[in-house]
């Protein structure tokens, strides 16, 4: 590509010193840079399906061709979302008087889409509110399934406003083959884990779809389903001939928790919402900032993260899977389990300790230092292991110990919290009622 473009110069160059305009020359330049043109769109064709093709982040597929590592940058451009920056950082410790998250100061979440639109709003006193949610698959959540819940309770703090939560109960029926009683009790299952989140019930609604779906949310189904096609929705999302109907119909059911009409009971005008997510959910929300302004209702904000990676797996890789159980560490793991897991996990470490003196750690390829990377709070002791470990000076058996104390302390935090929450606060928490306090 750089020479074709450097000969492409030199043409120019030729042309542009050519003064007699009959100058056969000059027809055969254009001709020749002309040429150059369409070889270089081709190339840059090429190499763009080369990209997709070895990169794939949906909904449905994460995964890299060779076991490589995912570009986020790559899939920031391709969804067409913004970086979260310094400065967005900065505006949001301004505005809420307390430090950032950890997954926010640390990159995590680094993604978003009106983001600052949202802070504007706040900051002109005006109404937003939070929505996310949890595909029902398994009864014990992962620490890859935690992180969203974790930032969002961090959000519902900090900004102070109300929260809806949808338990996507139908989906795993539509694309999991479960049956819908076993979705609706691993639903109420993975409520529980939520709760012990340490969401507040008075700016809180959870909701099941198989429950809740009807009224004003299933109109607002209705009409945001006739504004998308069958070709859009094969080409956002994968989708076949061979797929079955529900699954065309089920977008839709995620798009419109972003419509605060969708809520009678708790919104009297419409007001944007803020959706934290990982990066591969944002297909769907692509598609509902299309046709929001159509159905005239304000554009969901997004604020996405990056996949918390698999313990076997190398660097950035991936993401957890809760179809291995030795790739993810669930919040029922003992603290046994957390340390023969994070003993297995792949490591950046030298393999002999004369060398790891010698070379020092690749970071970049080393779960373990991940995992403290995001659960360890303490930014001074994170920027100490990672120079003293980088640098040869820390083994890699010291750091997977510390990671095992550091996700074990987590572990044990949730697991205690979720151990308090009855059916009755479950029940509380997705009862259909007005939120009075919920902007306070």
């Amino acid at each position: 590509m750089e020479k074709m473009i450097e000969a492409t110069r030199r043409l120019v160059n030729e042309l542009c010193s050519i003064d007699t305009p009959e100058d056969t020359r000059k027809h055969e330049i254009k001709h020749e840079i002309n040429q150059l043109l369409d070889e270089m769109l081709s190339l840059e064709k090429q190499e763009s399906e080369s990209s997709e093709e070895a990169q794939v982040v949906t909904p449905f597929v994460v995964s890299v061709k060779n076991g490589g590592e995912i570009d986020y940058e790559k899939v920031k451009k391709q969804f067409g979302c913004k970086g979260i920056d310094e400065s967005l950082i900065d505006r949001v410790e301004r505005l809420t008087c307390r430090k950032a998250h950890v997954f926010l100061r640390r990159g995590f979440f680094y993604a978003h889409r009106d983001l600052d639109k949202i802070l504007d709003r706040y900051e002109g006193g005006k109404k937003f509110y939070l929505y996310t949610g949890r595909g029902p698959s398994s009864e014990s959540l992962h620490l890859g399934h935690l992180i969203p819940f974790l930032f969002t309770k961090y959000l519902q703090d900090a900004f102070k406003v109300p929260l809806v939560i949808q338990i996507t109960d139908d989906e795993k029926c539509i694309f999991k083959n479960l049956k819908p009683e076993d979705t609706k009790k691993l639903g109420r299952e993975n409520v529980k884990d939520i709760i012990a989140c340490g969401f507040d019930v008075t700016k809180t609604f959870i909701f099941s779809n198989f429950d809740y779906v009807g009224g004003k949310f299933y109109e607002n189904m209705v009409k945001a389903g006739t504004c998308v096609t069958r070709n859009k929705i094969d080409g956002t999302f994968g989708f076949t001939g061979e797929d079955p109907v529900a699954k065309y119909s089920f977008p839709a059911v995620q798009a419109v928790p972003s419509f605060s009409s969708s809520f009678p009971h708790l919104f009297e005008e419409d007001i944007p919402c803020l959706i934290p997510c990982a990066i591969d959910q944002d297909p769907y929300f692509r598609m509902t900032r299309d046709v929001a302004p159509r159905l005239g209702y304000s554009k969901p904000a997004l604020i996405e993260s990056k996949f918390l990676p698999a313990l076997r797996a190398s660097g950035k890789n991936g993401k957890m899977s809760a179809s291995d159980a030795n790739s993810a560490i669930y919040i029922n793991d003992s603290a046994k389990d957390i340390k023969r897991k994070i003993n297995s996990a792949v490591t950046g470490g030298q393999d002999t300790l004369e060398d790891q003196k010698k070379y020092g750690a690749n970071l970049k390829e080393d779960i373990p230092f991940q995992y403290l990377s995001f659960f360890l709070e303490d930014d001074a002791e994170l920027e100490h292991i990672r120079k003293e470990y980088g640098e040869g000076r820390m083994t890699t058996g010291e750091v997977k110990n510390r990671a095992a104390q550091v996700v074990t302390e987590v572990v044990e935090k949730h697991r205690k919290a979720r151990a308090a929450v009855t059916e009755e606060m479950v029940n509380a928490f997705m009862a259909v009622r007005p939120l009075p306090s919920m902007f306070e």
